[in-house]
């Protein structure tokens, strides 16, 4: 699927107000690094990490900073950990999964969580995915996250390689299920200045394993 066109007005690129749907694996919007600080900065994991639909790597190289052991895989080939592991259909096991898994196959990925991530999985998401009859059948009666951090700042997702400018239009926040939780699901604000603090931060590689299955 070719990157939409209206993304070049005047050489230049604007914002995604959807992410198009990764469906052959052409399209490509890396997360920013800030937004994956918030999380590690709010949420404590123990044991190793699993990002499941790793990409680049611009996640895993975050979450390597938490200490934990990080194994990245993907579906595609995007020069960085596992290449060719299906999530939706794996078999492997990790105390964490944390990722920010395609739009079009979010309820996928938090089913395969329930049954893979042994202690927690953070999962990346529109906050439009609280609504809708179904997943209020299928996930929030039966498999309520422990919270959900909303983001007081706007994520901005742009195409691999393209010049960042513009704010997107898109509320996200991270859902967190934690099966050590008991109680209702916590509704939590990530402090405004996340944005700002990372926005220029170079992160450094990091020697990240992908285990085989």
């Amino acid at each position: 699927m070719p990157t939409d066109a209206s993304y070049n007005l005047s050489g230049g690129f604007k914002p995604t107000t959807k992410r198009s749907a990764d469906l052959d694996g052409l399209d490509f919007y890396p997360t920013p690094a800030w937004a994956t600080y918030a999380l590690t900065e709010n949420e404590r994991f123990e044991g190793d990490i699993w990002e499941c639909a790793c990409g680049d790597g611009s996640m895993a190289e975050v979450l390597g900073r938490t200490g934990m052991r990080v194994i990245g895989s993907d579906l595609y080939d995007r020069g960085f950990g596992e290449r060719g592991h299906d999530f939706l259909t794996s078999s492997r096991r990790a105390a964490n999964i944390i990722t920010n898994p395609p739009f079009h196959s979010a309820e996928g990925f938090v089913a395969q969580c329930l049954n893979l991530a042994e202690a927690k999985f953070a999962l990346l998401l529109r906050l439009a995915f609280l609504e809708g009859a179904n997943r209020t059948r299928t996930i929030f009666h039966k498999h309520p996250p422990a919270r959900v951090w909303v983001f007081s700042e706007r994520i901005t997702f742009y195409p691999k390689g393209a010049k960042m400018a513009g704010s997107g239009t898109t509320a996200y926040a991270w859902f967190v299920w934690d099966k050590a939780h008991s109680g209702p699901t916590e509704l939590r604000w990530f402090k405004p200045g996340y944005k700002a603090a990372y926005r220029d931060l170079a992160t450094s590689s990091l020697d990240l394993t992908a285990a085989a299955d």
